[in-house]
């Protein structure tokens, strides 16, 4: 925690500011260690303090004993009491966290030169320290034992819905601490919307079945997507889509590598899809970082031209096409990028066929 502290200072300069206020509960935890669901953060070039309320003092100070911790009160001066312990003017916020209304709250306190960051922290979190890739290697674990599970739980006349909660049970049980998002089993046409909420459906024979699931693990987390055919016998269309998205991700991830842009890594599978004819059937990103949030920085997207992927990312890799009214297909899987190229951290076999 103290180099995460040293890495706010040694920025300060370059954001042109003298503090750094952290009110988002990821940026918070990993720069702190405290993971209560209230608090903000102050860095200046000699202070690091916490500020939170009675409910989390003694829990602060456990969790974060490098921090000074400022005692909230439900005062009315409580918040000029805390920016004043700064000694500082230039304040640094984060533009993507703060709400107006926190905004306008802020700008009433006298004495302080407001400075939207758009990123913060955020880079830094972007590369994984061991202990970090420990907790996702074991929420993928996780995740890979419990989707293993889908075929057997899979079975006309069984809901969405129902589906959902028995992986949540068997994820849990696994040793999770929670699902890492809230889990998708899209089955059917449903399987055309890419986050479909689990439903009343009732599976059908024939029926093609995107699950889209993770764990989470001492606050990290892990995703994977795996795309079924419920019976044993489907049409060549089931193929061409779930092959053309197979091939699409394993290109994408044969060009991972450490220094590779964001948008180079999507192109890589954007332009097989487009080639087989399923170009406007493939609408989100091939990739996003995670961690701390199931969505971080960076990403691979068409809009990642400028965006280089560093050595110890943790990344998705995840193109799909959906055709509506027939059904999806999605494969993802987490890698970690390395200097010459990436390491699977999923492990969970690719077999779509679910016989009855």
């Amino acid at each position: 925690m103290t180099d995460r502290v040293t890495q706010v200072r040694d920025s300060l300069e370059s954001w042109q500011v003298d503090a750094l206020l952290i009110t988002s509960a990821a940026n918070r935890r990993w720069l702190s260690g405290f993971t209560g669901s209230a608090g903000r953060l102050l860095v200046t070039r000699d202070r690091a303090i916490l500020a939170a309320d009675s409910r989390y003092w003694e829990q602060a100070a456990h969790q974060a004993p490098q921090f000074e911790i400022h005692r909230l009160k439900g005062e009315k001066d409580d918040t000029a009491k805390f920016l004043q312990m700064s000694g500082v003017e230039r304040i640094g916020i984060e533009a993507r966290h703060v709400s107006l209304a926190e905004y306008s709250a802020l700008k009433r306190e006298k004495g302080f030169r407001w400075r939207a960051l758009p990123t913060t922290v955020e880079p830094f979190r972007a590369v994984k320290t061991a202990d970090e890739l420990a907790a996702i290697r074991r929420a993928a674990r996780i995740t890979d034992d419990t989707v293993a599970q889908f075929p057997r739980l899979a079975r006309p006349g069984v809901s969405e819905r129902a589906l959902a909660w028995e992986l949540e049970k068997v994820m849990r049980d696994a040793g999770a601490d929670r699902p890492g998002f809230d889990i998708i089993v899209a089955s059917g046409p449903n399987s055309a919307l890419p986050h479909h909420r689990p439903g009343a459906r009732l599976l059908e024979p024939g029926d093609m079945i995107v699950v889209d699931l993770g764990s989470e693990v001492d606050g990290y987390r892990s995703d994977l997507t795996r795309s079924f055919y419920l019976g044993d016998s489907p049409d060549d269309s089931f193929w061409t889509i779930y092959n053309t998205v197979q091939q699409a991700q394993a290109a994408a991830i044969q060009g991972i590598r450490a220094g590779v842009s964001g948008k180079a890594v999507d192109s890589l599978a954007r332009d097989l899809i487009k080639a087989a004819g399923h170009g406007d059937h493939f609408g989100h990103g091939t990739g996003h970082s995670l961690g701390l949030e199931i969505h971080e920085e960076p990403r691979f997207s068409i809009l990642s031209e400028k965006t280089i992927i560093p050595a110890g990312a943790v990344m998705t890799v995840e193109p799909g096409i959906y055709v509506p009214g027939f059904g999806g297909v999605r494969i993802e899987d987490l890698v970690l990028v390395t200097a010459d190229g990436s390491e699977y951290l999923s492990a969970a076999p690719q077999s779509p066929l679910i016989p009855l």
